[in-house]
């Protein structure tokens, strides 16, 4: 018997609705958001263990059914939000760039 999170992995990876024997409703084709997609597509393979990150409860669990709705690990979207992040905002480069140069080494 498949878990409801299986069925779900499964809907999200197919490209076309099928009918099955057992089931002649119709199944809805569920476009991948882009942003789904690009942190299924992003590859944090080489990247370094840096932080324990910490979130509050309602952030934890719904980072939990994240996980179980897209099998996608916690580490890589954490990662992936991290780098978006500082692509969308570039002045906090510029903030760390302006720290780094008034810092005495």
């Amino acid at each position: 018997m498949k878990s409801l999170a299986d069925q779900l992995r499964e809907e999200l990876g197919k490209p076309d609705a099928k009918k099955t024997k057992n089931d002649n409703r119709k199944k809805t084709v569920r476009e991948i958001p882009q942003i789904l997609q690009a942190i299924m597509d992003y590859d944090n393979s080489n990247n370094k263990s840096m932080v324990h990150v910490r979130f509050d409860a309602d952030y934890v669990l719904l980072l939990s059914q994240f996980k179980i709705a897209t099998n996608i690990d916690t580490t890589k979207l954490v990662a992936f939000a991290v780098k978006y992040l500082f692509e969308q905002h570039p002045e906090l480069k510029k903030v760390i760039k302006q720290f780094m140069l008034n810092t005495e080494l």
